[in-house]
């Protein structure tokens, strides 16, 4: 039996291509609408789903991708992998609802909840058991002379590389407005905190810790004699400069792996900041690094803790008066 409308509503998104995620999807939805929580999908999703008709108590409504579709949505319930919540962030980006990821994909580094949770994770949703934490953007800008090509923003990472396999991508990098290195490589990614664990990570960069405001520079397969991954401060502006001078040197911006454009030689590449962080939705104030150890299998046996390690330096361990 569905509850009276509560005047709450909650954006649902699923990768509807999978028929496990289909299946959870209309559970969450049964769930949340049961208590009297509205639910928005996109219309397309909906269809997947079944639920684009009547049947729905009212509670289930549809819209467009290029409708806001986050906005009036107290959060946005994401059902998938990491590719799903970046969709999701490239859907209400202008809206800021917080994302709360339910992991049926294989790392799921921004999940909050894996599929097992369902239940508690839409008790948590009624129950406004949660907390949002603003996790720092990207903002990207691509420069030919002084004309504009293209602006966006990146939760995870902006990378340049090149376009052609066989061929090098020759670029000059820059920092705060001062030359820092020039390279022949097969690109360069800058990325968030949160995108730390991402390509930077498979690209040989540190991981670093979400509560740290800073921006990252990894060389991918640079041949220099400086080349090395960077942090540097959250207000500093990278920029990375396609050479003109190398006329069969072309590359491609990625942006989260979801949003490109061809560079063509001459192009100049800017980030910075983003002027809008994305919201990631938390259940459980758990370490990040218990994120790290659970996420990539790390092996922690033999670790005894602080408190075992204060029992021996005191000789507390039952032999102390033998």
């Amino acid at each position: 039996m569905t509850s009276q409308p509560s005047g709450r509503r909650v954006l649902v998104l699923a990768h509807t291509g999978r028929a496990e995620v289909r299946e959870v999807a209309r559970e969450c939805v049964q769930r949340l609408t049961a208590h009297g929580i509205a639910v928005r999908l996109l219309a397309d999703e909906a269809a997947d789903l079944g639920l684009a008709g009547p049947g729905t108590g009212g509670l289930v409504e549809t819209t467009q991708p290029d409708d806001m579709p986050g906005e009036g949505c107290e959060l946005v319930l994401v059902i998938g992998g990491d590719g799903s919540i970046l969709r999701a962030a490239e859907l209400t980006h202008e809206t800021s609802t917080p994302l709360l990821g339910v992991n049926l994909g294989h790392v799921g580094f921004l999940a909050e909840a894996e599929q097992d949770d369902v239940e508690s994770t839409i008790t948590a949703i009624v129950n406004r058991a949660y907390t949002a934490e603003d996790r720092l953007t990207l903002g990207v800008q691509v420069l030919v002379g002084k004309e504009v090509l293209f602006t966006t923003f990146a939760l995870n990472e902006a990378s340049v590389e090149k376009a052609a396999r066989e061929r090098m991508l020759e670029v000059v990098v820059e920092v705060d407005g001062r030359p820092l290195s020039r390279w022949g490589c097969d690109g360069v990614v800058c990325a968030t905190p949160t995108g730390s664990t991402a390509y930077n990570f498979s690209a040989g960069g540190p991981v670093v810790w979400p509560e740290v405001e800073a921006l990252l520079i990894v060389p991918l397969s640079a041949h220099a004699l400086f080349a090395r991954p960077m942090v540097v401060a959250p207000t500093s502006v990278l920029a990375i400069e396609v050479l003109a001078s190398s006329t069969n040197s072309s590359g491609v911006l990625w942006c989260d792996g979801r949003r490109s454009v061809d560079l063509p030689p001459g192009a100049r590449i800017e980030v910075r900041r983003g002027e809008r962080p994305v919201r990631l939705v938390r259940l459980h104030q758990a370490p990040f690094t218990d994120r790290l150890v659970a996420k990539f299998g790390l092996p922690v046996e033999g670790w005894r803790g602080a408190a075992e390690r204060r029992r021996r330096d005191h000789g507390d361990n039952g032999d102390a008066d033998a």
